[in-house]
């Protein structure tokens, strides 16, 4: 019988973990939240494994519990050995969002009872930097609202493959914001702009005529062999590293022509040496006037 899926929820106090697990509850996973790292072993030998009925399984780990930082690295390790596939899912936010949501909540931080809490952020921060560095995932959730959190969270869920990588191709328009979780990101400014053709500046970089527009620069064809050649040799480095996901960020100036058309033919690429990819476009709809997504529950 296939092994359930194991996702370990952990990161910066405050960024949105408890909203996690109860995606994941909702998903069907049994869920424990602030788990002891040094049960997880004997936990993982119960019968739970088994019951068809269990989507997979999801433990909250943090700095909540002592003895965490200490162990963590040789109990995963350990059952990694063994043959549990372990996802480990890392979420965080900026200092100003994270002061912001616990002046909220009026919680403790663990870092930071009887301290600043300026102070207990940055070393809960420098506290799970190593941590941070072997997830699989990392999830920034500065912002992000809750219904954002949980749609990226559905989205793990439903696509987590244990044997392949799975790669997130995306546009977005820097005057909007870069997006913080990206894996890879590359400037194609130096294209010409449709925006500035009046037959072109309403339609998108979707369209044939965009596309073509974008193609036609004599820099676009440069360019896109020596950086698909870049992602052939990386994207299989990444893989066998044991990375679950990479995300491939293109941006231009609105996130509406070149990025657009240059991301496409990314996925394109991509998809035609069998890997597993998905392309979304962050800002193809914004307009001019609009500013970044700002409103809205945050996490």
């Amino acid at each position: 019988m296939t092994e359930k899926k194991i996702f370990i929820i952990t990161g910066l106090s405050g960024s949105g973990k408890s909203t996690a697990i109860d995606v994941m509850e909702d998903a069907g996973f049994y869920c424990v939240d602030n788990m002891p790292v040094s049960l997880l072993p004997k936990f993982l030998d119960l019968p739970l494994q088994h019951d068809a009925d269990i989507a997979g399984l999801a433990f909250v780990m943090d700095a909540r519990e002592k003895e965490f930082l200490t162990e963590y690295s040789n109990v995963f390790k350990t059952l990694k050995m063994e043959g549990h596939h372990l996802a480990i899912v890392f979420l965080e936010a900026s200092e100003k969002e994270l002061v912001k949501r616990y002046s909220q909540t009026r919680r403790h931080h663990p870092y930071g009872r009887g301290k600043n809490l300026v102070d207990g952020i940055g070393r809960e921060k420098k506290a799970l930097a190593a941590l941070r560095a072997s997830a699989d995932q990392i999830i920034d959730t500065s912002d992000m609202t809750v219904h954002q959190l949980k749609k990226v969270i559905r989205d793990l869920i439903r696509h987590r493959d244990l044997a392949h990588m799975q790669i997130q191709v995306m546009s977005f328009g820097f005057k909007y914001g870069i997006p913080n979780h990206a894996d890879l990101m590359i400037d194609v400014r130096f294209l010409a702009n449709p925006y500035f053709h009046p037959e072109l500046k309403t339609m998108d970089g979707e369209s044939t005529r965009v596309r073509d527009f974008v193609m036609a620069d004599p820099n676009s064809q440069g360019f896109l062999a020596k950086y698909l050649d870049l992602l052939d040799d990386l994207i299989p480095l990444y893989e066998k590293e044991g990375k679950a996901y990479l995300t491939i960020a293109i941006g231009c100036t609105g996130g509406r022509h070149r990025s657009v058309a240059v991301a496409r033919a990314v996925f394109e690429h991509i998809q035609r040496r069998g890997a597993d990819a998905e392309i979304s476009h962050r800002d193809i709809r914004l307009q001019d006037s609009e500013l970044p997504p700002s409103s809205g529950e945050k996490t």
